[in-house]
C-alpha cells in the first residue's frame, strides 16, 4: 500500500484492554507451574505468591484438579493418563475421569511433593490427545485444558463455598465480565472485599454465561464493595490500567474497561426483533445495451440488514424477484427497447421486511451487434509475468486531464511541471506494445477509482468506489477501453483494490465527514470556496482560482446540526508545518467523533503486530473501515463488482492484512468468486487472480512469531467454526490461532515435488487468496539469499507456486529500503533469472527493465517533488513509435523507446519472458533441490495431459544433479545437448546473472544471446 503524508499532526497511540506484557513462553511457564513470581495486577499479589493474609505452612501432599473439555471431542469415555513430575506414568490408558458438569470432566490427583504432572488424555481405546506430541504440562489446584489451552480455572464453579473467610450473611454482588474485545476463552476473577482478603491467585473460576460474557456472584459480608481483576487463567490481566475496579452489590458489568453498577442482565433474553429496516433510499436504475445497473444507498436497522430484495416489473417476465447481498444489482440479458421498473426492499435477519423502495425505471436500448467486451482472459496466472505501473506517472496520453492536486506547489512538482496526476489510460494504451514488446502478458495498474486526499495520485486514497477517477480517462480511453485493448492483444490487466480504508474524507455513498474550515489569510489555499451543488471530480477546474476543486464542498465554519466532532473549531493551541493555527475538526481523524463508530473504526495502530492493527488507522490521511460491518462489506462488495463486471483479470488486494482473515473468507474472497461465476463462469472464476499485500519486514518464517500477520496465514481457509457476528469471530479466531502458534499451522506439498515426479496439488484448503512474497521481497538484496529464504517458507503457503515474487516496488526495496533498488545491473540481471525460473510469478516495477531512479527515495510525499523520486514519470523513456509482433518480440520501434528497447536489462527480461513462456515447468512446475549440489539451483516439472515438462535450472552457479531421469537435456540458454545415462548431470558456473535451463527433451535453444543469457 501507499501512505502519504499531508499537513503535519501529532497523534496519540490506543491501549489493549489493560493487559499486563507477558511473554509466550512465560505465560507458558506460568500455567505450567514452572516460574516463580511475575509482576502483580495493581492491587493484588504476585500470581504465583499467593494471597496476602500471613505464609500458612505448605501441606505435605499436593494434589491437581484437571478439567477437561468434552464438547469436541464426543468421546464414548475419558481417561486420564499422567505422571507427577519426576515420577512415574499410570498404567495405559491412565485412570477414568468423572462427569463434573456440562461438557466437561474431572480427575484430582495426588501429586506428593510434586508441584506438577505432565498429562495426556484418552478414549481409552487408541483415540488420544497429547498435545500435539509435547504432552500438557500441569500444575497445582483448578486447572483446565480446553482444545489445547490451558488455565488455572474450575469451570464448574458456582455451588462451592468461596475460597475466602466464611462472611456474615449480607449483600451479594453478581459479576459479568465481557472477552468479546479480548479473546479469552476462559476467566477468573481475582477480588478482595473491602477490608477483608484477596483471593489466591489466579482467583475463581467465572461461569459461562452467554457469548463473549463471564458471570460470578461474590458474597460480600459486610462489605460495601469490593476490588477486582480478571485474567484468563494463564498470566494474561485485565487489571484497569493496574487500578483495579471496584466493583458494589447487586448486578454490575465489567465491559472494555467500563463499570456499569445496577446493569441489566447482558445475557436476559432478547426481545424478538420485530422493527422492520428503512426503505432503501435513493435507488436510480441507468440502462447499458440490454443491461440495467441498479444502485441504491444502504437500508438501516436495528439489528442489521442482511440482503436486499429486488423486484423487477416489465418486459414478458412478468415480475421477478431476486435477493441480493450487496446494494448494487446488474440485471442482464434483458429484451431489447423494453421499459423495466425496479423497487427494492431491506430484510434483516429475523427476517422483517422493510417496505418498497421508491420506484426507478430504466429502458434499454439494442442488443450488441457482436459479444460484449470486457469478458477475463481466464488462463492460468502462473503463465502471465506482471508489469506493475503506477498509472498516473507512466504516461501522458492526454494532457487535458493532468491535475496538480492540493499540494502542486507545495511539493515542488509545479517548478518541474510535472502534475501527480499526468499518465492516463490513454497513455497506457498507447504502450501496451512496448509492455508486450518486453515480454509480459499481465499489467497491474494502481487503483483506479476516484480519489481524494492530499496526494492522491497512486490510487490508494479511494473516495467514490463506484467511479472510476477521471483523470485517468480520455474520450475512447476509458477504463473498459483499456480493459478491451490489453484483452485484444492477449494481455491481462490486475487491478489494485483497497478494501481496508477510504480516503480521509470517507467514502461517497457511505458516509462522508463535514469539517471545520475558515478561509482567512491562513487557511483560504487549503479550503476551496463552496460552490452549490457541486460534487467532487478531481477533474473540474475553479475558474477563479485555476486549480482543481478540492473539499469546498466539506467544510463549514457553522457547528452542522447533528455535529459529533469534540470541541468544533476551537484552536488546538498547536500549529501546522506552515505556523499556522490548527482548529478542532479542521481534518478527519479517528479520535475526532466524526466518523460513525459503525463504519469506521477510531484509534490509531499502537501495535503492528496486534490486533489493533487490523482494527485502527494506518495513518491520518486514510480512514480506517469496519470491515466486519455488512454495510461496509455490501458497499465494497457493490462497488468491486463493477470493475468484475468490466472484464478485469484479477485482483491485486492493498493492505490485506489490515483486515482479519475471517472477514476475508466470509465475505469478500467468496463474493469475488460468486461475481466471477456469474458474469463470467465457473472456469474464468478458478483462473480470477487474486493476490494480498500482507506486509511483513522481517527476514524469518512467521512475522516475529505472530501467525496471524504472516502473509501464508491468508491463503488457508479457516479450520474452526468461529461466532456468526463478524467482529467477534474475528477476535476468536486471532486469539485461537496465536494460541495454536507457529508449529500448530497447516502446511502443504504443493509447490514440491515428489522425487522427480509432479503431483496433483490440492487446493481443497485453499482460503482464494494468493500473497506477494514479502519473504524473498525483503531479502532481494541478495538473490542466494532471496532463494534460501523463499525456500524456507514454502510448505506454509497453500500453494507457493501462485506467490507473487517482486525486488522492489512504489513502497519499498528489499530490507525494507525507502530507496529503489540500487544493487547494480549484474545484481539486477541475477534476481530476474532467478523471478523467472524459480517457484512463482515474476513481478517487475515500471522503469526497472533500465534501472529507473535507481537509489531514488520512492515516497516523501509533499515535501519533494516527484520528479526525484522513485515515483517519477516515465514517459520520456517510452515516447515515440514501438510496435510488436509478439510476446518478446518488437518489430519497429523510432524516437526515445527505441533507445531505451536496447538497455541490458531490457533484453535480459525479454529473453527470460521468451524462456519462461517456452518452457512449462518454469510457469506451473513444482520443485526440489533434493539431490543437487550447487547455490541457486533446483530442478522442476509440470505434468497435465500430453504435456509432461522437466526441467534443471542453475542461476550464475554450477551445480550437479543426481537421481534424475536418464534421456536428452537440451540448454534452452545455449543450445548445449547432455545426455544423461547415469542418473548424474553436471553443469559448469555460466556467470553472475547469466543461467542454465537443461529441459528433458526440450526444445533447444529459444532466442538469441544477450548480454547476460549466451
Amino acid at each position: 500500500m501507499t501512505r502519504t503524508r499531508g499537513l503535519t499532526r501529532t497523534r496519540g497511540l490506543t491501549r489493549t484492554h489493560g493487559r499486563l506484557p507477558l511473554r509466550p513462553f512465560a505465560a507458558l511457564a506460568v500455567a505450567a507451574g514452572l516460574l516463580g513470581p511475575v509482576a502483580a495486577p495493581s492491587g493484588g499479589p504476585a500470581p504465583d505468591a499467593g494471597p496476602r493474609t500471613a505464609p500458612v505452612a505448605a501441606t505435605a501432599e499436593n494434589t491437581a484438579t484437571v478439567f477437561y473439555w468434552t464438547k469436541t471431542r464426543n468421546w464414548a469415555q475419558y481417561k486420564l493418563h499422567w505422571a507427577p513430575d519426576g515420577g512415574s506414568w499410570t498404567t495405559v490408558p491412565g485412570v477414568a475421569m468423572e462427569a463434573a458438569c456440562t461438557d466437561w470432566v474431572k480427575k484430582t490427583v495426588s501429586l506428593g511433593t510434586a508441584t506438577g504432572l505432565q498429562a495426556t488424555f484418552t478414549n481409552g481405546t487408541g483415540t488420544w490427545d497429547n498435545n500435539g506430541g509435547r504432552n500438557y504440562a500441569l500444575g497445582t489446584g483448578s486447572l483446565t485444558v480446553k482444545d489445547g489451552v490451558i488455565a488455572h480455572s474450575d469451570p464448574c464453579a458456582g455451588t462451592e463455598p468461596e475460597p475466602t473467610p466464611t462472611p456474615t450473611p449480607g449483600a451479594k454482588a453478581t459479576v459479568y465480565f465481557s472477552t468479546e474485545a479480548l479473546g479469552w476463552s476462559t476467566a477468573n476473577i481475582h477480588y478482595q472485599p473491602a477490608g477483608g482478603a484477596w483471593t489466591a491467585v489466579p482467583g475463581v473460576g467465572m461461569q459461562s454465561a452467554c457469548a463473549g460474557w463471564w458471570k460470578r456472584e461474590v458474597d460480600l459480608g459486610t462489605a460495601a464493595s469490593l476490588k477486582a481483576a480478571f485474567n484468563n487463567g494463564n498470566g494474561t490481566w485485565d487489571n484497569n490500567g493496574g487500578a483495579d475496579y471496584t466493583i458494589g452489590p447487586g448486578l454490575s458489568t465489567v465491559r472494555n474497561n467500563a463499570v456499569t453498577a445496577n446493569a441489566s442482565d447482558p445475557c436476559a433474553a432478547e426481545v424478538p426483533d420485530t422493527q422492520a429496516p428503512t426503505a432503501p433510499a435513493k435507488v436510480t436504475a441507468a440502462a447499458d445495451g440490454v443491461s440495467v445497473l441498479l444502485t441504491w444507498d444502504p437500508a438501516t436497522d436495528d439489528k442489521g440488514v442482511t440482503k436486499y430484495q429486488v423486484t423487477r416489473v416489465g418486459g414478458s417476465g412478468g415480475t421477478v424477484v431476486t435477493d441480493v447481498g450487496s446494494t448494487v444489482f446488474s440485471d442482464t440479458r434483458l429484451a431489447e427497447r423494453t421499459a423495466y421498473t425496479y423497487t427494492v426492499r431491506a430484510v434483516d435477519a429475523a427476517g422483517n421486511v422493510s417496505a418498497a423502495s421508491a420506484p426507478a425505471t430504466a429502458t434499454t436500448g439494442d442488443a450488441p451487434a457482436t459479444p460484449a467486451t470486457g469478458k477475463p482472459l481466464g488462463t492460468d496466472p502462473r503463465e502471465d509475468p506482471i508489469y506493475f505501473v503506477l498509472t498516473a506517472r507512466f504516461n501522458d496520453g492526454d494532457p487535458s486531464n493532468n491535475r496538480g492536486g492540493s499540494q502542486h506547489t507545495k511539493s515542488g512538482n509545479t517548478a518541474n511541471d510535472d502534475p501527480m496526476f499526468r499518465g492516463d489510460f490513454k497513455g497506457l494504451i498507447q504502450k501496451l506494445d512496448y509492455v508486450k514488446g518486453l515480454g509480459f502478458s499481465a499489467i497491474w495498474v494502481t487503483p483506479v477509482v476516484l480519489n481524494r486526499s492530499d496526494y492522491d495520485y497512486h490510487g490508494y486514497h479511494g473516495y467514490d468506489f463506484y467511479k472510476v477517477d477521471p483523470r485517468l480517462e480520455s474520450a475512447g480511453a476509458s477504463y473498459q477501453d483499456l480493459i478491451d485493448a490489453a484483452h485484444a492483444k492477449g494481455m491481462k490487466i490486475y487491478q489494485d483494490v483497497v478494501y481496508n480504508h477510504s480516503s480521509r474524507w470517507g467514502a461517497k455513498g457511505l458516509f462522508t465527514p463535514t469539517v471545520y474550515g475558515v478561509r482567512d489569510s491562513q487557511w483560504s489555499w487549503y479550503y476551496d470556496e463552496k460552490q452549490p451543488g457541486f460534487e467532487y471530480d478531481g477533474l473540474t477546474i475553479d475558474a477563479k482560482t485555476g486549480k482543481s476543486y478540492y473539499n469546498g464542498d466539506l467544510w463549514s465554519t457553522a457547528e452542522p446540526a447533528g455535529n459529533t466532532c469534540l470541541n468544533w473549531g476551537r484552536p488546538t493551541g498547536g500549529k501546522s508545518a506552515e505556523g499556522y493555527t490548527v482548529y478542532n475538526c479542521q481534518w478527519p481523524s479517528p479520535t475526532s467523533g466524526m466518523f460513525p463508530k459503525a463504519l469506521y473504526h477510531q484509534c490509531w495502530i499502537g501495535n503492528w503486530e496486534g490486533e489493533d492493527s487490523r482494527s485502527c488507522w494506518l495513518h491520518e490521511d486514510l480512514a480506517d473501515f469496519d470491515t466486519e460491518n455488512p454495510a461496509v462489506q455490501n458497499y465494497l462488495i457493490g462497488a468491486y463488482d463493477k470493475y468484475i463486471d468490466m472484464g478485469v483479470d484479477g485482483f491485486r488486494v492493498d493492505t490485506a492484512v489490515h483486515i482479519p482473515r475471517t472477514t476475508w473468507n466470509r465475505r469478500f474472497l467468496p463474493a469475488i468468486q460468486e461475481r466471477v461465476t456469474r458474469s463470467h463462469g465457473a472456469e474464468a472464476a478458478k483462473n480470477f487472480f487474486v493476490f494480498g499485500e500482507v506486509a511483513a519486514f522481517v527476514n524469518d518464517k512467521w512475522n516475529r512469531g505472530s501467525v496471524n500477520h504472516s502473509a501464508q496465514f491468508f491463503t488457508w481457509k479457516e479450520r474452526k467454526e468461529y461466532d456468526a457476528d463478524d467482529a467477534k469471530a474475528a477476535l476468536e479466531m486471532y486469539a485461537y490461532e496465536q494460541q495454536q502458534g507457529t508449529g500448530a499451522q497447516p502446511s502443504s506439498t504443493n509447490a514440491f515435488l515428489e522425487g522427480n515426479s509432479y503431483h496433483t496439488p490440492d487446493h481443497s484448503r485453499f482460503s482464494g487468496m494468493n500473497v506477494i512474497d514479502m519473504r524473498m521481497h525483503m531479502n532481494f538484496g541478495d538473490a542466494s539469499n532471496a532463494f534460501s529464504n523463499g525456500k524456507d517458507s514454502d510448505d506454509s503457503y497453500n500453494d507457493a507456486t501462485y506467490n507473487v515474487v517482486y525486488v522492489d516496488s512504489h513502497d519499498y526495496g528489499p530490507d525494507k529500503s525507502s530507496e529503489r533498488y540500487t544493487g547494480g545491473t549484474d545484481a539486477w540481471a541475477e534476481n530476474m533469472s532467478l523471478m523467472w525460473t524459480f517457484r512463482g510469478i515474476p513481478t517487475l516495477y515500471y522503469g526497472s527493465e533500465i534501472e529507473f531512479q535507481k537509489g531514488a527515495k520512492i515516497d516523501c510525499g509533499p515535501s519533494c517533488p516527484l520528479a526525484t523520486t522513485g515515483r517519477a514519470y516515465f514517459g520520456a523513456h517510452v515516447a515515440g513509435s514501438v510496435t510488436a509482433s509478439d510476446f518478446s518480440q518488437v518489430s519497429a520501434a523510432s524516437g526515445a523507446v527505441a533507445t531505451t528497447l536496447q538497455q541490458p536489462l531490457v533484453k535480459h527480461v525479454q529473453r527470460l519472458n521468451q524462456i519462461r513462456r517456452a518452457i512449462p515447468a518454469l510457469q506451473r512446475g513444482q520443485y526440489s533441490t533434493e539431490g543437487i549440489s550447487g547455490g541457486m539451483a533446483f530442478k522442476r516439472r509440470y505434468t497435465s495431459g500430453t504435456t509432461d515438462s522437466f526441467a534443471l535450472v542453475t542461476v550464475s552457479g554450477g551445480a550437479t544433479y543426481t537421481g534424475i531421469p536418464n534421456g536428452t537435456y537440451t540448454d534452452a540458454v545455449t543450445g548445449d545437448v547432455k545426455t544423461v545415462s547415469g542418473g548424474t548431470l553436471s553443469v559448469g558456473a555460466p556467470g553472475k546473472g547469466n543461467l542454465r535451463v537443461y529441459v528433458l527433451n526440450g526444445p533447444g535453444r529459444i532466442g538469441t544471446a544477450g548480454p547476460y543469457l549466451k
